[in-house]
C-alpha cells in the first residue's frame, strides 16, 4: 500500500491516468467501474491505480469522515461478484489536514480483460471508457502471457470442434452485458478469448472452455469428476448402496451434484424439549453444497485424482485434490482466500452457483451449527483437502 507521502503527491499530480479522485461516498458503480478500469491496465503499466474516495478534481481534500462501515464497503467491491474475474485490492484510511481520504489500490489483473456487470471498462487519459472489441483483443492478448492459473491455460490437444458451442452462447448471454452483445461482430475465437476460455495465439481451448463447455472434459483432463459413494455403515470397507461417477462439462456436475445432495439429506423427528419435537434435517442442504462448490471451485484439474463424495451412516466426507492455496495457509484458514481457478469461480458466480466470494465455508459452518450439526472438520496438506460433516444428533 502506498505511504502517507506518496498519497500526497498523487493528490497534486493531476496528470496521472493512475488516479481517480471523487468526493461521492455511495456511487458504487462509479466504484466498480474504476477498479475495472484498473485491473485491466490497458496501457500496460504494471503498477496499481487508485481511486481516491474524498478528494475533488482539484486535489483538494473535501473533508471527507471515513467510517469502518464505509472501508467495509469498499472491501465488498472484491468480494460481491459484480468484478470479475475478482481483482486484488488494498484499501486504507489516511486522516489529512483537511479529512480523511479512503484508497483503493487496485493490482493489474493476471487475467484481463475484466469485467464490471458485464462490461469491460479501460483508462483513456484522465477517464473511464468501455474498451472497444479491438482494445478487448488486445487484452486478451496479453494475458496469454501472464496467465499464472492452471484453468487459464491453453488446452493444446484441443479444438473448437471439442467444445459444446451452443452451450457457450448460452453463458455468454449471462456473463456479458445485453448491449455488448448486440453490438458484437468479432469472430466467435475473439468471443471466447474475451472470457478466457481461448487461447488466440495457439489457436486451442483453454482448460477452463474445456472444463465449461468441452464435449469430454475427461478426456483432456482425466481427473475431471467426482467419485460418489453410498456407504449402508460407517466404514469405506462396507458395499456400496450406490455409486457413481459424476463427470461431463461443469454445468452438469453441477446439476447431478444437487440431486446427490438432496438425496442425502432425510428429514426426521427430533426432540427439542422435554415436551416438544420438530422435524429437522440430518444436514443443512446448503451447507453440503457450499462445501461441494467449494471442492469443485478450488481443486487442482492438473491431479488426475477425483473429488471424492462419499456418504456414510453418520457423516459426510468431501474430497479434494491440491491443498490450500496462494495466501490461505493454517493460520488464517478460512479468513483468508485464494483462488486456485479464478475463471472457473468467475463462472460458477455467472452461473448462479455462488453469490459472493469468499465466504462458502463460513455460511456452512453457520448453517451446520443452525442445524444442531457439530463443526465441519478440515483436514488438508499441500496434495488434499478433507471435509468431514458429522449429522445432526437424533
Amino acid at each position: 500500500m502506498l505511504t502517507r507521502d506518496q498519497l500526497l503527491a498523487l493528490l497534486s499530480d493531476l496528470e496521472s491516468d493512475r488516479v481517480e479522485r471523487t468526493v461521492s461516498t455511495n456511487a458504487r458503480d462509479k466504484f466498480g467501474e474504476a477498479v475495472c478500469a484498473f485491473a485491466n491496465d490497458l496501457p500496460g503499466y504494471g503498477k496499481p491505480g487508485y481511486l481516491l474516495i474524498g478528494v475533488a478534481n482539484d486535489g483538494t481534500v473535501s473533508g471527507l469522515t471515513v467510517t469502518d462501515e464505509m472501508l467495509t464497503n469498499l472491501g465488498g467491491l472484491r468480494s460481491e461478484g459484480k468484478i470479475l474475474p475478482p481483482p486484488v485490492l488494498h484499501i486504507a484510511k489516511f486522516s489529512l489536514d483537511g479529512g480523511d481520504v479512503a484508497v483503493v489500490e487496485v493490482q493489474p489483473s493476471d487475467l484481463p480483460p475484466v469485467r464490471y456487470n458485464g462490461r469491460v471498462w479501460i483508462r483513456v487519459g484522465p477517464r473511464k471508457a468501455v474498451a472497444t472489441e479491438r482494445e478487448e483483443r488486445i487484452l486478451s492478448e496479453r494475458r496469454v502471457a501472464m496467465a499464472r492459473s492452471f484453468d487459464a491455460r491453453p488446452c493444446q490437444e484441443a479444438t473448437l470442434d471439442d467444445l459444446a458451442l451452443g452451450q457457450f452462447d448460452a453463458y455468454r448471454r449471462v456473463a456479458v452485458d445485453a448491449e455488448t452483445i448486440a453490438a458484437n461482430h468479432r469472430p466467435l475465437e475473439q468471443q471466447l478469448a474475451s472470457l478466457r476460455f481461448f487461447d488466440p495465439n495457439r489457436q486451442c481451448p483453454t482448460h477452463a472452455g474445456i472444463l465449461l463447455f468441452g464435449t469430454n472434459p475427461r478426456f483432456f483432463l482425466p481427473g475431471a469428476y467426482v467419485q460418489y459413494l453410498r456407504m449402508p455403515g460407517t466404514e469405506l470397507t462396507d458395499i456400496p448402496e450406490d455409486q457413481a461417477e459424476i463427470s461431463g462439462d461443469l454445468l452438469s456436475v453441477l446439476k447431478e451434484l444437487e440431486l446427490r445432495v438432496r438425496l442425502v439429506v432425510q428429514t426426521r423427528m427430533r426432540s427439542v424439549s422435554p415436551l416438544q419435537e420438530q422435524l429437522t434435517p440430518n444436514y443443512p442442504e446448503q451447507a453440503l453444497r457450499e462445501l461441494l462448490l467449494n471442492a469443485v471451485m478450488h481443486r487442482n484439474y492438473d491431479s488426475n485424482t477425483p473429488i471424492r463424495f462419499y456418504v456414510f451412516a453418520d457423516h459426510v466426507e468431501i474430497q479434494s485434490p491440491g491443498g490450500l492455496y496462494g495466501e490461505a495457509t493454517r493460520a488464517n484458514f478460512p479468513h483468508q482466500n485464494s483462488y486456485r481457478n479464478p475463471v472457473l469461480a468467475e463462472a460458477m458466480k455467472a452461473l448462479g452457483y455462488v453469490n459472493r466470494f469468499g465466504y462458502g465455508i463460513e455460511r456452512a459452518q453457520a448453517l451446520l451449527r443452525q442445524n444442531g450439526n457439530p463443526p465441519a472438520a478440515f483436514e488438508f496438506d499441500e496434495r488434499n483437502f478433507l471435509v468431514v460433516i458429522k449429522q445432526a444428533a437424533p
